[in-house]
């Protein structure tokens, strides 16, 4: 199987979101694939190798970088993708950045500049565990967070989150007209398969510290959030910036899809090794004759 097929990505990317649902695609879904543990694994592990041969061209052709953005109900896998997907990345054109809730500092400023901060560099893989869209997200079913960002109540209207998409749109186009290359990925989980898992970090110890309490209170706005997440899809997927809403009740295919994805997306970049002109190569033949001398 190649994992970098067109048609294994496609049922789940999102460029235009008009009239997209969420419920047109399946948390359950693998695709028609029916693979044991093994063979999921040395897929995958096909991937990482593919992956890791166009991220090290990246680096060193050091034009483009890339923004993988993770969203995600809790549990739905998305420390599990980045750690296995990413798992043959040289550290060095890599990383990870996870947003929890913002400081004293950081709410200080427009809901945008923290994760302008970490934007990768040219070379570069950035990874945002969360991002500038829980601020259409969590902000969005909690009305708490929002009055935390301490906003002019003037600016505070029904056309809050319409304004914040529109920012978001902007600032991507912004991004990819600079040589981002942006993926967004939302992990779409199903409430039956959360519950599993949250118990399974209850039952099992290895797993407790995963647990938190609040993770089960915020399945009291499930539907809340489907709608969110529904509405940020429906406004925020665009062909520069597309999301992909992939199934993650089999963690085994969610690993997949986002690997695909992401090959798919380098190799259309045609990353290759910078070439070098006639003086370097005279001077490595220098430099080799020089080398050769040596006792």
């Amino acid at each position: 199987m190649s994992i970098s097929a067109d048609d294994f990505v496609k049922p789940y990317r999102i460029a235009d979101g008009k009239g997209f649902r969420l419920s047109d695609i399946d948390p359950a879904d693998t695709g028609g694939l029916k693979l044991d543990k093994d063979s999921a694994r040395e897929a995958l592990q096909s991937g990482v190798e593919r992956l890791s041969d166009l991220q090290e061209k990246l680096y060193a052709q050091d034009r483009w970088s890339v923004l993988l953005i993770f969203q995600a109900m809790d549990a739905a896998g998305k420390d599990g993708a980045i750690k296995h997907v990413m798992s043959g990345i040289n550290p060095q054109g890599c990383h990870v950045t996870p947003f929890k809730a913002p400081s004293a500092t950081e709410l200080d400023h427009d809901f945008l500049w923290r994760c302008q901060l970490a934007l990768p560099e040219r070379g570069r893989i950035g990874i945002f565990n969360r991002s500038y869209y829980e601020e259409v997200l969590v902000a969005r079913v909690h009305e708490e967070v929002l009055a935390r960002q301490k906003l002019p109540p003037e600016l505070v209207t029904d056309r809050i989150w319409e304004q914040r998409f529109e920012d978001i749109r902007n600032f991507e186009r912004y991004l990819a007209r600079n040589g981002t290359v942006i993926l967004k990925f939302f992990l779409h989980v199903s409430k039956a398969e959360q519950k599993k898992r949250f118990l399974e970090r209850i039952d099992d110890p290895a797993k407790n510290w995963k647990f938190s309490a609040g993770d089960v209170a915020e399945r009291a706005h499930w539907q809340r959030y489907m709608t969110a997440y529904e509405d940020m899809i429906q406004h925020t997927a665009a062909e520069a910036a597309p999301w992909f809403v992939v199934p993650a009740d089999n963690k085994w295919f969610t690993r997949l899809v986002v690997a695909s994805a992401v090959i798919k997306r380098l190799e259309g970049l045609k990353l290759a090794f910078p070439k070098v002109d006639d003086a370097t190569k005279a001077a490595l033949r220098e430099a080799r004759k020089t080398l050769m001398a040596e006792d």
